[in-house]
């Protein structure tokens, strides 16, 4: 099978070899997107809720890249720094989607790239 990227470049670049989505027939997979604001190249400064719409908001450019929308997303993972973040969390994530939610898996973890406090990654289906 060919790997099929999207470059998306309203969203940040890459910060190691991985693309920032691959397409696999009517599936995409999006890798793990942490706040970094795409201006700058550095994480984005506040509260977690500011973090997780920051990392959405990338995600939502590779997602428009690729010619879908958050509607077409049926599987979310979230990484956090801490489970003490997760209500900040949840309370973007929320305001991201509408009913019926996607699944969704949310994991506390040692540390993410760039000493982010989250990163989300997405599964979408065209």
């Amino acid at each position: 099978m060919t790997r099929i990227p999207v470059v998306a470049p309203g969203s940040p670049a890459p910060i190691g070899p991985y693309s920032r989505a691959v397409w696999a027939g009517e599936l995409l997979y999006l890798s793990g997107q942490t706040p970094i604001d795409p201006a700058t190249g550095r994480l984005v400064e506040g509260d977690i809720t500011a973090q997780t719409h920051r990392a959405f908001d990338n995600l939502e450019a590779v997602l428009k890249d690729a010619g879908l929308t958050m509607d077409q997303v049926i599987k979310v993972n979230v990484y956090l720094t801490t489970m003490a973040h997760f209500q900040g969390m949840n309370a973007a994530y929320e305001s991201r989607f509408q009913t019926p939610y996607p699944a969704r898996t949310t994991v506390a973890v040692a540390g993410l790239p760039l000493g982010a406090s989250v990163e989300i990654e997405l599964v979408a289906k065209h």
